[in-house]
């Protein structure tokens, strides 16, 4: 729409919609106010009683929102295709997310990316990609793919592509690492996301330095106090683990509530299901003391001017039409969704129609795996054992003694010993790393996924060698997923066929399959209430 057009819609023409009798949530000002919002063009034209529609709604005093933004997402971690991602979330409120493709680049590198950008583009969700930096995460491992800075110059000129993504080699960024640099030289404006739990000092303020303007990783006020007082952003999480918003929330108040965003980073499907999206933050926040227009500042246009993203983020004259309508300020139940001026979802549906999305190779390129890659020699009568600490991702380092005498090392399931293997799945080189775990559980059966933090390489455990090889083996059959085997026998799994990490089921259905591996990993003695998010 020209500049001219929309003055004449301010100017009282007659609009494409108008939302009547409802009580809008105003960012801007910072105050809830009775209003009439006329919309044309997928903008909104006018703000008052005066306009006149083709189409009018009356919301019988709803309120009525901004479409909600997640600061930091990793779309992967949802286990679904991008459009069921936005199946699941838009019916929510949520009209726009900031992902980070640090999981899917780390097994398909740029055509992990372009598979995001080009999903994204027929679908009423804006999804904006920062590219990840740390691809691979580690030199220990064998990733999918090797990303340098002059690898990502034909991506900069896509209007999707905001920024660097979480920098979570905050050491080498400290060191000035040449290839962290030559990432950061690519955004010298920003914006650049931070990861670097803990850190304080010097260090901090030589990592913020460098380039890095935000923070999700804080765990506590004191922590988040000093980033915020050195500038960086705070977002505040709620992932299915990490959930650090009522930590953090003391410290927000009315002087520096614009420095605070809101993200959840991951979300499985049961959790999505459960709890909802950045919406349940909000509600959080607010049942937390927040005041409702502070808190849902936090999830609108606080993200939105952090990204420069302008004229979105707030029901105003010439933002974009992202809208979400509820019931009251309280629980903020979404009856209606409008992105760009349309009406994409009612009640918790969507209303929008699924279209096609481009294929990604799932890559599995495992060579020489068999039973005896399994086999460990042994080397004395002590064994250094990883050890699970219950809803930590921390570990401990252990060391126990060995109480036979065989020539190879088993898993000991009345220690709950068990043994743990890494089969690299990208280049076929035949790698197949293998450690003790005590922790799971498991008395019989094996687990296995290709859902593996950073590298995403095969990871299984179990009582046997040969229910592990189960497990592997169906997993690799699968192309990516999750399997638990018993027996020799499969007795369930999830295919994830997109890059091995996602499915292109519905939520319903992915959630699903979830809690039946979970209920199926319990059966074998696992102690873990969710074993898979652990492998």
């Amino acid at each position: 729409m020209a500049v001219g057009d929309e003055a004449r819609q301010a100017a009282g023409e007659q609009a494409d919609l108008l939302l009547a009798n409802c009580n809008l949530v105003n960012v801007l000002s910072g105050e809830v106010h009775p209003a009439e919002v006329a919309i044309q063009g997928g903008k909104v034209v006018g703000i008052g009683d005066e306009y006149e529609a083709r189409d009018t709604i009356d919301l019988g005093g709803k309120y009525v929102a901004p479409g909600f933004i997640d600061a930091h997402v990793h779309i992967e971690s949802s286990l679904m295709s991008l459009f069921q991602f936005a199946r699941s979330v838009v019916p929510l409120g949520t009209t726009t997310v900031v992902t980070d493709c640090h999981e899917i680049a780390n097994v398909n590198g740029l055509d992990g990316i372009r598979y995001f950008l080009d999903a994204s583009r027929g679908i009423p969700l804006d999804v904006f990609v920062m590219l990840p930096p740390c691809v691979p995460s580690t030199e220990l491992e064998t990733s999918g793919a090797r990303l340098e800075a002059e690898d990502f110059k034909p991506l900069l000129g896509d209007p999707l592509v905001l920024g660097l993504g979480e920098l979570m080699n905050y050491p080498g960024t400290i060191a000035r690492d040449a290839r962290i640099m030559s990432k950061l030289k690519l955004f010298p404006r920003g914006p650049v996301e931070g990861h670097a739990p803990g850190l304080s000092g010097l260090d901090l303020s030589s990592y913020i330095a460098a380039g890095p303007e935000s923070e999700h990783e804080a765990t506590s006020v004191a922590e988040a106090s000093e980033k915020l007082r050195k500038g960086m952003y705070i977002y505040l999480r709620e992932a299915t683990r990490a959930r650090n918003l009522l930590d953090i929330l003391p410290l927000v108040d009315g002087r520096n509530s614009r420095r605070f965003c809101m993200c959840t980073d991951d979300r499985d499907p049961r959790d999505l299901l459960e709890r909802g999206h950045v919406g349940s933050m909000v509600r959080m926040a607010v049942k937390a003391g927040v005041h409702p227009v502070t808190a849902i500042q936090m999830v609108t246009i606080n993200s939105f001017s952090r990204f420069g993203l302008f004229r979105k983020g707030a029901v105003s004259i010439g933002y974009d039409a992202d809208i979400v309508v509820f019931d009251n300020l309280e629980e903020m139940n979404v009856s209606m969704v409008i992105k760009d001026g349309k009406i994409v979802a009612r009640e918790g549906k969507a209303l929008f129609p699924e279209v096609p999305e481009p294929d990604v190779e799932s890559k599995f390129h495992v060579a020489h795996f068999g039973p005896s890659r399994l086999k460990v020699a042994r080397g004395g009568d002590r064994l250094r054992v990883m050890g699970l600490v219950e809803d930590q991702i921390l570990t401990n380092s252990l060391v126990m003694e060995l109480t036979d005498r065989n020539e190879y090392v088993q898993s000991d399931v009345g220690r709950d010993l068990l043994k743990l293997a890494v089969v690299e799945r990208h280049e076929g080189t035949g790698n197949v790393g293998i450690g003790f775990v005590k922790g799971f559980g498991l008395s019989s059966g094996a687990i296995a996924s290709s859902v593996a933090h950073d590298s995403h390489n095969i990871i299984a455990v179990g009582s046997s060698d040969e229910d592990m090889v189960g497990a592997i083996e169906q997993v690799i059959r699968m192309r990516g997923g999750f399997a638990v085997v018993a027996g020799g026998n499969v007795l369930e799994s999830l295919e994830l066929p997109i890059a091995g990490l996602m499915s292109r089921k519905p939520v319903e259905e992915v959630a699903g399959k979830l809690k039946s591996l979970n209920t199926k990993a319990k059966e074998l003695g696992c102690r873990l209430e969710d074993p898979f998010s652990v492998i």
